[in-house]
C-alpha cells in the first residue's frame, strides 16, 4: 500500500452510508501528514493531561464529550495540556457533529501543522464508517493471475497457466448468466485475516477481458451492468490445467483440499482440461456444491456414509444368513 495521507482520507470516493463527510477547517499544510494506523483515539484523558500510552499516532476524535471538556478548559484558561498534545506529530483531528473548534485551537492546530477536520455524522456513526474504510485500505493484499467470477452468489477465482482457458470460460460464464468482476489481474485483500474480497487492479480496466483471437471487449457493453460487479469474496478457487493421464485425479471429493491465500484458507479444486469437458458448466455444479457445503450438506461425505452403511448391512444380512444355515 502506497502512503495514505490525510488529504487521500478526505478525498476517498465513499457513497451514501460510507460517505465520511469531511471537510478540512484548519492546518491544510498537514493534509499531506501520513496516516500509519488505522485505529481510532478518543483524547479525553489526554486533555486531562494524562500522556502516558497516548496514541497520537492514530486520528484523534472529538465528540460531544471531549469539545465540551475543550470549552470548559479554553474558559478557565487551562490550555496546557491542549498545547501539549498539539506539540505530537498527530496525523490529523476530527470533529463530529459539524462542531466548530474555538478560534483558540484553531491557532494552536495552525502553529503545530495539524489538520482539523469536521464531519456532520455523529461520533459513532462516524467511527463505524472511518473503521471499515480503513481496515479496507490497510488489509494485507497482493496481486495474482486469474478470473474471478460470481457463480450462483459464490465468487469463484480461477486460475491456470497461460492459454488453459482461462478468460474463455469466464466468458461462456457471463454469457450464461454469471458476472465477472476480474479478467486478467485480480487484487486480492485480506479483510480482519477472516476472508478475501477481489477485485480488479483499475476500475477503468476491470470490467474488460482479453480473449484470444477477439482482442479487448467490454463485457458491461457486451452483455449490460447486469453482468458485473466491483468486488466479491472469495469463496472458491478453481485451478485449471491440462490433463495429464500420468495423474490420478480425485473422483469421489471426500478430501476437502484448500490452499492458503494471505493466510486465509480458500477451497480448492484442481479441474483438468481436455477435448468434451464442458468446464463452465463444472464451475457452475462446484460453486452450486460449495453451497450446499456451506449449508451443511456434503454430497461427497453423505454418498460414502451410505456406502458404509450399505457395507455394513449387507455383512449383517450375510452373517444371519451364514448362521441361520447352521440351525
Amino acid at each position: 500500500m502506497k502512503n495514505f495521507t490525510v488529504l487521500d482520507l478526505i478525498d476517498l470516493d465513499l457513497k451514501d452510508h460510507n460517505s465520511l463527510n469531511l471537510k478540512c477547517l484548519a492546518g491544510r499544510q498537514g493534509l499531506s501528514r501520513i496516516i500509519t494506523d488505522p485505529e481510532i483515539n478518543r483524547p479525553g484523558l489526554t486533555l486531562s493531561g494524562f500522556f502516558e500510552e497516548f496514541a497520537y499516532h492514530r486520528i484523534q476524535l472529538f465528540g460531544r464529550g471531549e469539545i465540551a471538556y475543550l470549552k470548559m478548559l479554553e474558559k478557565n484558561n487551562i490550555m496546557a495540556a491542549v498545547e501539549k498534545m498539539f506539540s505530537y506529530q498527530l496525523s490529523c483531528c476530527v470533529f463530529s457533529y459539524s462542531e466548530v473548534p474555538s478560534a483558540e485551537l484553531l491557532h494552536i492546530a495552525e502553529k503545530s501543522g495539524c489538520a482539523i477536520l469536521q464531519t456532520d455524522l455523529t461520533s459513532s456513526e462516524f467511527t463505524v464508517r472511518l473503521m471499515r474504510a480503513l481496515s479496507d485500505i490497510f488489509a494485507p493484499s497482493s496481486a495474482i493471475h486469474g478470473v474471478l467470477v460470481e457463480v450462483f452468489g459464490i465468487g469463484v477465482l480461477i486460475t491456470g497457466g497461460s492459454g488453459v482457458g482461462k478468460s474463455e470460460t469466464a466468458l461462456e460464464l457471463i454469457e450464461r448468466g454469471h458476472r465477472l468482476i476480474a479478467d486478467d489481474t485480480v487484487v486480492l485483500k485480506s479483510v480482519n485475516g477472516n476472508y478475501l474480497m477481489g477485485s480488479g487492479i483499475n476500475e477503468m480496466l476491470g470490467h474488460h477481458m482479453e480473449v484470444r483471437g477477439l482482442g479487448i471487449i467490454n463485457v458491461s457493453y457486451l452483455f449490460g451492468v447486469g453482468s458485473i460487479r466491483d468486488k466479491k469474496q472469495i469463496q472458491l478457487l478453481i485451478e485449471l490445467e491440462l490433463w495429464d493421464p500420468e495423474v490420478v485425479y480425485d473422483r469421489i471429493g471426500t478430501g476437502d483440499a484448500s490452499k492458503e491465500i494471505l493466510e486465509v484458507k480458500i477451497p480448492l479444486i484442481k479441474m483438468p482440461v481436455k477435448a468434451g469437458r464442458n468446464i463452465p458448466i463444472l464451475i457452475e455444479v462446484a460453486a452450486m456444491n460449495e453451497r450446499l457445503k456451506k449449508l451443511g450438506y456434503h454430497s461427497a461425505q453423505e454418498f460414502d456414509n451410505n456406502i458404509l452403511k450399505w457395507l455394513e448391512s449387507k455383512n449383517a444380512r450375510n452373517l444371519y444368513s451364514n448362521n441361520s444355515d447352521i440351525f
